[in-house]
């Protein structure tokens, strides 16, 4: 039995190395998996902004960073990158459909500010588009956004402000989604900040194709609606037809005989905005029939913006637009209100501001002396005002329906001006290769 034994030890020492082996490699399995989960957190770019840097045109704070363990935040970039940010119910998703079916059998005309697609894309008429041309705008967005096939591709260079390119993203999907099959393939450079970078002069030579939430008559940049219309969640802004609805109602509170009979503003004028600070100055009911009001933008966002609800700010026969940085989202929920709209020499334009006409739509109040012209229109002006705000009330709310097929018209024109459909499969590796 000794003899046996001992020819079978040596058998069975052998027979543990392989084992031992296996279990170092299944002990460094999860030390291995971690440094690869890492690594992904620590490289991976999300349309929520993680590992972006904010655009070096225009520095803005970065996120404040939460309390979050690295499973947590692996586990957020893994659902913003491969699965989905948020949910939807099945619910929301069968509504959604509903209307657009019922939308999609009612004959709608082209609003007028949408005949500005082809002034926008006139630089491109004779030359196209070409991959150079993308490749060179993309020195001034923030982030690629391409189709092919019905299919979204994002490509993500530098940070947007708070929730912008997500919902400016969620736009597109919900084109896509409303459209199938029939939106073309298209590759286009997209900045989520505020103020246009594409000069006509400088670069008339080299016209770049690069599209924002606003423009000027100097500059080339392709104006697209603003994300706000698709929901701002950081200020309980919800989707356009619901604030819409939700604005109409409150306005409807009161009749124009009960509304006050002041010129109402309400916002931040600390925005490098020097028409917003001389605009403080008119804050006098007695002296100017104005009510001014700034906004405490700390105190509400602890309130969650209770306070500041665009449906209770209807109570007026006036309300002022004033521009901010840039171009404000605030004009269409002026808009909206059925108050008479009073614009402030405005600078930019946004994709339905062009078709507002002066006197018809609103009207218009000169950057000097701004407070002696409030007070002589709310003055003489109430007949006027009137028809003001109904009209541009319609012309909003028609452009804005109109946005389920203003998108597929531009995306057209867009795909029209591309020359060669080498562009399309190059954006696919580009994108889908990060």
């Amino acid at each position: 039995m000794g003899l046996f034994s001992a020819r079978h030890n040596p058998s069975r020492q052998v027979s543990s190395v392989p084992r031992l082996v296996i279990l170092f490699a299944f002990c460094c399995l999860p030390l291995l998996l971690l440094v690869e989960v890492d690594n992904f957190v620590s490289q991976t770019k999300t349309i929520a902004g993680h590992n972006l840097e904010p655009t070096p045109w225009h520095i803005f704070p970065p996120k404040p960073s939460e309390e979050e363990s690295k499973y947590t935040r692996a586990s957020t970039i893994i659902r913003c990158t491969y699965l989905t940010c948020g949910q939807t119910s099945a619910n929301n998703s069968s509504r959604l459909d509903h209307n657009h079916e019922s939308d999609d059998d009612q004959p709608m005309d082209c609003p007028e500010p949408f005949g500005y697609i082809q002034r926008d894309l006139e630089p491109w008429v004779e030359s196209k588009i070409s991959m150079f041309h993308i490749i060179e705008a993309q020195k001034y967005a923030a982030f690629r956004v391409v189709i092919i096939g019905g299919k979204l591709y994002v490509d993500f260079y530098y940070a947007c402000v708070q929730s912008r390119a997500m919902f400016t993203v969620w736009g597109f999907l919900q084109l896509l989604r409303r459209y199938p099959g029939k939106i073309p393939d298209l590759d286009l450079m997209f900045d989520c900040m505020d103020k246009p970078t594409i000069n006509r002069t400088e670069h008339a030579s080299m016209p770049l194709p690069l599209f924002r939430y606003c423009t000027t008559p100097e500059h080339m940049d392709i104006p697209f609606p603003d994300w706000s219309f698709w929901g701002w969640s950081e200020i309980n802004i919800r989707p356009w037809d619901e604030e819409f609805r939700s604005i109409k109602k409150g306005s409807k509170r009161r009749n124009w005989s009960k509304k006050h009979p002041f010129a109402y503003w309400k916002g931040n004028p600390d925005v490098v905005s020097p028409i917003r600070l001389e605009l403080l100055q008119c804050n006098d009911t007695q002296l100017w029939a104005a009510q001014i009001l700034r906004q405490d933008w700390e105190e509400e966002t602890k309130l969650g913006f209770k306070t500041s609800k665009l449906a209770k700010q209807c109570d007026y026969r006036y309300k002022i637009y004033a521009e901010g940085y840039a171009w404000s989202v605030s004009l269409k929920y002026i808009l909206s209100c059925g108050c008479c709209p009073l614009i402030i020499s405005p600078q930019y334009q946004d994709f339905f501001s062009r078709g507002l006409v002066p006197h018809k739509n609103y009207l218009p109040i000169p950057s000097t002396e701004m407070c002696p012209a409030i007070n002589l229109l709310l003055i003489g002006g109430t007949r006027n005002c009137k028809l003001s705000c109904r009209s541009g009330r319609r012309l909003l709310w028609k452009c804005a329906k109109s946005l389920c097929f203003v998108l597929p018209m531009k995306s057209k024109k867009v795909a029209e001006k591309v020359s060669g459909a080498g562009v399309f499969s190059s954006a696919v590796l580009t994108s889908t290769g990060r």
